[in-house]
């Protein structure tokens, strides 16, 4: 069973993470195969709350982009750089693809097309033969007689002419190999000269006499029961595959590898087929061209959000099974219908355990933490305007499973991700929750973080200004908001960059706002922030 992958928004918050978490364990145990990931890192108020309930942090996943391994391309076909010729165009026609790659001790050794196979044929030199002695009885259809080298190597004689010609004639040494029907004399004059191997055709055999000389010189003995033109025609189709390398290190991908860039870099060089390797240069199979339309692109729930913007990068190369959200409805576009549950409650979690209640499966006191969580944060300890009646109901139930106070526990859990003095890198304070927009052709960026004590903000508020122009610029920000929400005094403190201060004044009916200007009862991005600046960017275009 393929696996799903669930996840939150890019920048998650608590209530992101615990509902992906909690989530995967619910599907897990209806028969599903999720995994529970995370776009980011986590911030100090989701770690707190993971270490608090002893659960493990979800792994990192970097993007759902289509992957070379999503596509069903030819696995495991290879061949080794020993096997012959003939065994390789076997394999080729038999899966109708024009091209093999060759390995050396499983690594990618080079590429032989059907191509370098039909111009060996026509103009290769005929008289070189570089095998094993197993690749020319497989090919020929051969009968061991007598076996000295595993590797026969050498020059190619055909007995055509008279007997007498040919000993008189042909010079014959131990690099030499001699396809030979019934001429006894032409066979003796071979092995007291130890060529290398004689391959016997039609009804020709060994004297016993000439047995013995084989075995006194060490000449290797095949019997073909083949003709002679037969033979000949097959004999260089023995030869090692690898004798028509003649790129040993051809363009190859990595299954790990994305698409889109394997099609860029595919179409500059207009070949055919492609072999796919690992990080260590072993050798998976090989890519068609025209297999790349054959995949499986990535089964995705997503959690907490319902926006490309806010999800994992690829988001529109992925196959999104299911979406569970409490915030607006964005543009997200689906290949296919899916299950969407969309609810106006302040916390996503709440809509998860809704789902648990459904489906009559029991919570664990860990799971019912992490709900929990994931509602208190979400809805600021019911403070926010987001929440309802049901956020509360839950709340007070998912506590009594969990077996704790939700009151002591929600300060504590506001206070562990507090402390932002003196905090080296502001960017992952701006960052720590935030959420980008596309509003017609603006875009808008608010980031939210929780404090009890705004002077630790405020000490530093040059620097987070400096920072917000900075983001503004770099990343082509119409509005970027942060606002620090007080949960102590129930507002929050709004600086922005200067382009956004027409915007905001208009959002918010302000005369002059100025950087740090405080609004009381504002707690909610989602409800309060966003919509407001919505509705001034659709009244100023």
């Amino acid at each position: 069973m393929s696996k799903t992958f669930i996840f939150g928004h890019r920048k998650p918050d608590t209530d992101s993470i615990c509902s992906t978490i909690a989530l995967s364990y619910l599907k897990n145990k209806l028969g599903q195969n999720t995994v529970p990931v995370a776009l980011s890192s986590l911030n100090d108020e989701t770690k707190f709350v993971l270490n608090y309930f002893k659960i493990e942090e979800p792994p990192y996943l970097n993007d759902v982009k289509l992957q070379i391994r999503d596509i069903n391309y030819h696995k495991h076909f290879m061949i080794d750089y020993h096997k012959s010729i003939y065994e390789a165009f076997k394999m080729m026609n038999n899966n109708n693809i024009s091209a093999i790659p060759i390995t050396k001790d499983n690594k990618l050794a080079g590429i032989v097309s059907l191509k370098d196979m039909t111009k060996d044929f026509i103009e290769g030199n005929f008289e070189n033969i570089d095998t094993s002695y197993d690749n020319l009885l497989k090919v020929l259809n051969g009968k061991e007689i007598l076996r000295f080298d595993e590797e026969i190597k050498g020059n190619l004689i055909v007995a055509s002419y008279k007997s007498t010609t040919i000993i008189e004639n042909v010079l014959m040494g131990n690099n030499d190999i001699l396809i030979v029907g019934d001429r006894h004399s032409v066979i003796e004059y071979a092995l007291n000269n130890k060529v290398k191997l004689i391959i016997l055709v039609g009804t020709a055999n060994l004297k016993d006499e000439h047995f013995k000389l084989a075995q006194l010189n060490n000449v290797n003995i095949i019997k073909a029961e083949s003709t002679s033109l037969q033979t000949v025609k097959k004999i260089n189709l023995c030869n090692y595959i690898s004798t028509l390398i003649s790129n040993c290190n051809p363009v190859s991908f990595l299954e790990t590898d994305y698409v889109n860039d394997f099609l860029e870099k595919a179409s500059k060089i207009r070949h055919t087929n492609y072999p796919i390797i690992n990080a260590k240069g072993i050798c998976l199979g090989l890519l068609k061209i025209a297999d790349v339309n054959d995949n499986k692109p990535k089964k995705v729930i997503l959690v907490d959000h319902n926006e490309a913007e806010q999800s994992a990068e690829g988001i529109d190369e992925a196959d999104i099974l299911e979406i569970i959200d409490h915030h607006k409805i964005g543009k997200l576009n689906t290949k296919k219908p899916i299950n969407f549950r969309n609810m106006n409650i302040g916390s996503t979690c709440s809509i998860i355990y809704q789902m648990y209640q459904e489906n009559k499966i029991p919570l664990t006191k860990e799971i019912a933490g992490l709900l929990l969580a994931g509602i208190l944060s979400d809805t600021l300890l019911f403070k926010s305007p987001t929440t309802t009646e049901i956020d509360k109901e839950n709340a007070i139930s998912l506590a009594e499973i969990a077996n704790i106070n939700y009151e002591e526990f929600a300060m504590k859990m506001f206070k562990s991700a507090s402390n932002f003095k003196n905090v080296a890198n502001k960017e992952d304070v701006l960052y720590r929750d935030f959420k980008s927009f596309m509003i017609d052709n603006n875009k808008v960026g608010v980031g939210q973080i929780l404090t009890l004590n705004i002077d630790d903000i405020m000490e530093e508020k040059d620097e987070y200004i400096e920072l917000l122009e900075r983001e503004a610029k770099n990343n082509n920000y119409n509005v970027i908001v942060f606002a620090v929400t007080d949960i102590v005094k129930n507002g929050s403190y709004l600086f922005y960059n200067q382009k956004a201060k027409k915007i905001l004044e208009n959002s918010f009916r302000i005369e002059n706002i100025y950087e740090g200007y405080y609004l009381q009862d504002c707690l909610s991005r989602k409800n309060q922030i966003i919509p407001n600046i919505m509705d001034a960017l659709d009244k100023n275009n």
